[in-house]
């Protein structure tokens, strides 16, 4: 038979633990639909309580909240205890951030972990390393939520020159890789309109301008791609302008394709096209030709009805209702 090594063997098994007295999860109760764990995760969870109901801080804690947290990264009881024992010891938070740069990327959609992150760069005071970690983890979930919250967290609560000066960089990016990346867009937003004005972006106007730019630019190239059309609702709504002053923009996008003949002598910079390869009309543009007219109200009220019509109809169907 093979023999277990100490690293397999229960805490119940180890001599260096035998001093501690572990408590059951259901003691002296016997509950209707207990949780079924594994032994290894039950052991190590009952000297855990008894750990904490001692107070103890020490090395071995460290070792019993990492099995812990291996075992149920969502364990916020063995995460937080985790940090104050770290506190209390003094420990390089250096070598525990190395061990999130493990656990983050392997446990992305843990609240635990990103929480435990934060807690540590509060303490070290040094932020930089950060970005380069967020963007090398969004490699594998491109619209991670708690990677994304993480690196707004990161740019807000440092809210340092240095760390934003390539952030717009960094976000097309990322739009150049997905342009339909949800995720992305929102952070664009955030950047420009939700984070404070920094050293050169005080001309507000210019800073609308530059988005609007921006995201028709990527609507000409995916018409069809409702994180952009989010987007530009956005930059309007922030800016309190009516959708009526993007109508001779939206417009081409709300009718079926022309026949493309002639390019026009004159090319609109402001008002790009679609592609040729665009898949119209759009969703997206009927519904905000049919937002302008019902806004202007009157005589136009008749032509959004036919729009929602339209959509109800043939181009939106599964919303119809």
């Amino acid at each position: 038979m093979d023999v277990p090594t100490e690293e397999h063997l229960l805490y119940s098994q180890r001599p260096e633990w035998a001093d501690v007295l572990p408590l059951e999860q259901y003691e002296n109760i016997t509950p209707l639909a207990p949780i079924f764990y594994t032994d290894e995760y039950k052991d190590a969870t009952n000297y855990f309580r008894g750990i904490v109901k001692s107070g103890e801080m020490t090395p071995r804690v460290l070792e019993l909240t990492e099995d812990i947290i291996r075992q149920n990264p969502g364990h916020y009881s063995a995460w937080q205890y985790r940090y104050k024992t770290l506190m209390a010891l003094k420990c390089p938070l250096d070598d525990e951030l190395k061990l999130m740069d493990e656990l983050a990327v392997k446990h992305l959609k843990t609240y635990q972990v990103w929480h435990h992150r934060r807690l540590l760069v509060q303490q070290t005071r040094n932020p930089g390393p950060e970005l380069e970690f967020i963007a090398n983890s969004l490699q594998n979930d491109m619209k991670n939520y708690h990677t994304w919250s993480y690196r707004q967290w990161i740019l807000a609560y440092f809210n340092d020159d240095e760390l934003w000066s390539h952030e717009l960089d960094f976000v097309e990016s990322m739009l150049e890789a997905d342009v339909r990346n949800n995720s992305a867009w929102h952070h664009r937003f955030f950047i420009a309109f939700q984070s404070g004005v920094r050293n050169g972006d005080q001309d507000r106007d210019a800073i609308v301008r530059r988005e609007l730019a921006f995201v028709k630019e990527r609507i000409a190239v995916a018409p069809n791609n409702a994180s952009a059309w989010n987007y530009l609702r956005g930059i309007l709504d922030h800016a309190k302008t009516p959708y009526s002053e993007l109508q001779a923009f939206v417009k081409p996008y709300s009718l079926p394709q022309p026949p493309f003949g002639t390019p026009p002598e004159v090319v609109d910079l402001e008002d790009p096209l679609p592609s040729k390869e665009a898949q119209l009309p759009c969703v997206a543009a009927i519904e905000f030709m049919a937002d302008i007219y019902e806004a202007a109200g009157s005589n136009d009220l008749m032509k959004a009805t036919e729009l929602w019509r339209s959509l109800a109809n043939e181009h939106d169907t599964i919303r119809r209702r």
